[in-house]
């Protein structure tokens, strides 16, 4: 269950923009220890109107290359989380801050979508068990993915570099998020 319901925030965020009272004195007067809650409660409802102050009721998956190019814009610019997910018109900067753990520690395959229960069994020898069940084609098929990963998200990367801006709107116009909100227009 989430600590604060919708309606609490959306009641804290209002109370914000009528202006009477800051960050710090809105945490204080309901007991919320910090302000930084509220200053992303603010963001995000002025981002995503109440939208934005909601949690989400199901799972959303994200391709592999959309969550690198998330990584790679927020390295790039040096945007926090939170504008990153704004940038990308998401709602959950946790999730990133999440994919990025993920890839500093496992690199592209911590990005990808794992299903079902994880096991019990230590990482090492559940590797060494799948590299042995695996026939040589498919080692091969797999390093080839891996690859083909890697040089796309290095195009992606020097394209970004020589032209942020451009880079930027060619990827907003692609954006699956951007292409359901013009569909349910």
């Amino acid at each position: 269950m989430a600590k604060y319901s919708d309606g609490f925030k959306l009641m804290v965020v209002q109370e914000y923009l009528k202006g009477n009272l800051g960050y710090l004195l809105l945490a204080q007067k309901f007991g919320i220890p910090s302000p930084t809650p509220i200053k992303h409660w603010v963001r995000a409802y002025k981002a995503f109107g109440e939208e934005g102050l909601q949690r989400k009721k199901r799972h959303e998956e994200y391709p592999v290359q959309f969550k690198l190019d998330i990584l790679n814009f927020k390295k790039q610019t040096g945007a926090s989380y939170q504008d990153t997910a704004i940038q990308f018109h998401m709602n959950h900067p946790a999730l990133i801050a999440d994919w990025n753990y993920k890839f500093l520690k496992e690199g592209i395959e911590g990005l990808m979508t794992k299903r079902g229960r994880p096991t019990t069994m230590p990482k090492k020898s559940k590797a060494t068990q799948e590299e042995k069940m695996m026939s040589r084609e498919e080692k091969l098929e797999r390093e080839n993915e891996l690859l083909r990963l890697e040089i796309a998200y290095l195009k992606k990367l020097k394209a970004f570099r020589e032209n942020p801006d451009v880079f930027l709107e060619k990827h907003k116009q692609r954006s699956p998020l951007n292409s359901k909100k013009k569909d349910s227009d």
